[in-house]
């Protein structure tokens, strides 16, 4: 529910969905997280607000039952004696029964694909998972050696080109050292599922920590023999990740200074700081 510009990233991630043609949406939250809900609802505080901002004119953004959207909401079960729900996989889980045997789309609330292009990145997957006949396919985007160790890093199938669009794998490897990792093409938050998924989770026992992930899950899809494939963010398209301050503070800049409203008069101000603070850094030099 962290505001990046005027609307909260959840509801960034919603849009991209319904730009790649999603309908129907789960989403998987835990206790005491009703606040989503509510984000969705057609609600009269929301307009209020809206107008309360200046914003009327962007209401038509909440008023999803006009635009054929449905919402469904599920509670991630924690385990006995357990502080927190069971990780992604087990998040992953909960949705069977919404799944109802067709392949769908998973998408971390906390992670925006920024992106113009149309197809958009979640398109793309999907239209490649079809043509390919996937049980699975993962978005995709390369990072520096310096960072390969904070996701799951993909190995291409022998004969595969890496720098191509979408690829067949061979593995997935959890946060790999940079001299272990298989290569830089980290997964990137986003991905397409057939059903087959749920019974590789079922496989699984959660970790030291209580928690299933997902990683273990794809493994066992490669290794059943299903098809697993990438496809590659494009160079127009960035990953905003609001897991950390710092991550989010740079991603709320960006999405402030390209406002169509008041984007210009934000890059007004930043140019201004930046001008004092090399002022002041120049004195300081002096000094």
């Amino acid at each position: 529910m962290l505001p990046l510009g005027k609307f909260p990233a959840i509801q960034l991630v919603v849009e991209e969905m319904v730009a790649a043609k999603l309908e129907k949406f789960l989403f998987i939250t835990s206790g005491r997280k009703t606040i989503i809900e509510n984000q969705f609802d057609n609600n009269l505080d929301i307009e209020i607000d809206a107008k309360q901002n200046g914003q009327l004119q962007d209401l038509a953004s909440f008023d999803y039952s006009k635009r054929d959207i449905e919402f469904f909401y599920a509670r991630q079960q924690k385990h006995s004696g357990a502080s927190k729900p069971g990780g992604t996989g087990a998040a992953i889980a909960s949705a069977e029964s919404f799944v109802d045997d067709e392949h769908f789309v998973v998408a971390y609330g906390d992670t925006v694909i920024d992106s113009t292009l149309r197809p958009n990145f979640v398109q793309r997957m999907i239209e490649a998972h079809v043509r390919y006949n996937a049980t699975c396919t993962m978005g995709v985007r390369f990072v520096p050696s310096t960072l390969v160790g904070r996701y799951g890093i993909v190995q291409a199938a022998l004969g595969e080109d890496i720098d191509a669009d979408g690829f067949l794998l061979e593995d997935i490897v959890e946060k790999p050292a940079p001299e272990l990792a298989p290569s830089y093409m980290a997964v990137s938050a986003r991905y397409v599922f057939g059903p087959e998924i749920f019974n590789e989770i079922r496989k699984l026992h959660p970790s030291s920590a209580g928690e299933i992930g997902i990683t273990d899950a794809i493994r066992g899809l490669i290794r059943s023999g299903h098809a697993v494939r990438a496809v590659r963010m494009k160079q127009d398209e960035k990953r905003y990740d609001i897991g950390s301050h710092e991550s989010y503070f740079k991603a709320f800049i960006d999405f402030a200074r390209t406002d169509p409203d008041c984007g210009e008069a934000i890059q007004r101000y930043m140019a201004s700081c930046v001008s004092e603070y090399t002022a002041e850094t120049l004195v300081e030099n002096l000094v």
